[in-house]
């Protein structure tokens, strides 16, 4: 009987995990484990609605159901439907691979007005995440905090027009929520100088394909090694493009202090420089993109602070870290390839120097997943999303987690 594996956690992390051990070892009993329906994480709620080609990998990923041998369970929550001692016990390795959702804060004064944002909790509802909060209202002037690809990610699609949202999944929702946004200005703020931004610079590049806007770059500076250069080189591209009424600015090294409102509500941001001077921002949504934390319920801290090996992944024997759980909200989707294939050698080594030990049941441990979602289940939810996509889209994501489990089982919606 072969090894069983157990990862929690069906993004690219744990998928390209997945790939690299069945490839290496073909008889395993992997078993991929989501606690939403669906799989593939932050490829389906966290990359752009609009970028449609990143998403593409999702086509990769489809060969590990099909051909690989692996098995999807969805809707387990590990810690509500299985403790992960559990989930240890029944497996010969568990490799957490869930993935950063939670938003880090900034810890200035004001941050608990409303109209303060944290871009995780944003991009959730953009992206119809079933656990998301509704869209809120963000007025005329927005201002972003954060240099990421996740802050451009937010600035290009508050600053599109519904035509230019042509060909990817945004939904009717979120649609509409942008059409009627009303924002007439965005200011992009990064503690750090431009040339030490964490932005890719082809995201920069994508903005001059924008309409409607006019964008303004304050003090990018130079760059003194070729991929600040290149930082640099982009924002100087994108400098004065356009002539819209929707106003772009970017600003750099500002450290944000404090916000302010009356009757709870915000009105304005305050930045210091570098040199201690202040500069005051209006703003009706102050949107953070600075990063992101761990779930509760899942042992990163732990990892982190005592770790047997943490650089090679290791937490403890059996139990693994990858991805973004790993080594924290860095790096892009193929990053996490090298990084799957390091700690695949890694686990592979250590199955086969516990080969004596007792085969461990894996998913047979748990009859109730039989009544979890599986990729079959999976594809009933995906056809019905593509079978209804609108003519300039080309799905239309299913957000409620009670229909997705009614197509997943073919049953009926619960009526309200």
């Amino acid at each position: 009987m072969s090894r069983a594996v157990a990862i929690v956690g069906s993004g690219p992390s744990g998928c390209y995990l997945a790939q690299a051990l069945l490839k290496a070892e073909p008889d395993l009993r992997l078993d991929l484990i989501d606690r939403l329906p669906v799989p593939y994480g932050l490829v389906r709620y966290g990359v752009a609605a609009d970028h449609q080609g990143t998403k593409g990998v999702i086509r990769q990923f489809e060969r590990l159901f099909e051909r690989q041998g692996a098995g999807f369970i969805g809707n387990v929550s590990i810690g509500d439907d299985v403790s992960l001692d559990d989930l240890r016990a029944a497996y010969d390795a568990v490799v957490l691979a869930a993935g950063l959702s939670a938003d880090r804060a900034l810890d200035i004064p004001g941050e608990a007005l409303s109209g303060v944002h944290r871009a995780g909790r944003l991009t959730r509802a953009l992206y119809e995440h079933p656990d998301a909060e509704p869209l809120p209202e963000l007025g005329s002037r927005v201002v972003i905090m954060g240099n990421g690809n996740v802050a451009i990610d937010i600035l290009r699609l508050l600053a599109k027009t519904p035509e230019e949202l042509a060909g990817s999944d945004l939904g009717a929702g979120p649609t509409a929520w942008l059409a009627a946004s009303g924002i007439e200005e965005i200011e992009i703020v990064g503690r750090s100088p431009a040339a030490a931004a964490k932005f890719d610079p082809v995201m920069i590049k994508e903005l001059a394909k924008l309409e409607g806007v006019s964008i303004r770059v304050v003090d990018a500076g130079v760059g003194d090694d070729p991929a600040a250069a290149k930082k640099i080189a982009a924002l100087e591209a994108i400098d004065g493009h356009g002539s819209g009424e929707r106003r772009i600015t970017f600003r750099f090294g500002l450290t944000p202090v404090e916000l302010s409102g009356v009757d709870g509500r915000l009105q304005e941001a305050r930045f210091e420089d570098r040199q201690g001077e202040s500069l005051v921002l209006p703003c009706s949504a102050f949107i953070t993109a600075i990063g992101f934390a761990a779930q509760e319920g899942l042992p990163r801290d732990a990892m982190i602070g005592g770790a047997v090996d943490p650089e090679a992944g290791v937490i403890d024997a059996g139990l693994y870290a990858t991805g973004w759980f790993r080594r924290g909200p860095q790096g892009t989707i193929p990053d996490n390839r090298a990084d799957a294939q390091r700690l695949a050698e890694r686990i592979l080594a250590d199955l086969q120097t516990n080969g004596g030990s007792a085969v461990k049941p894996g998913r047979n441990a748990f009859p109730a997943w039989a009544d979890a979602v599986d990729y079959q289940g999976w594809k009933r939810i995906d056809a019905a999303e593509i079978a209804a996509a609108p003519q300039n889209r080309c799905r239309a994501k299913i957000a409620s987690r009670d229909a997705m489990l009614a197509l997943a089982f073919q049953k009926k919606e619960p009526q309200q």
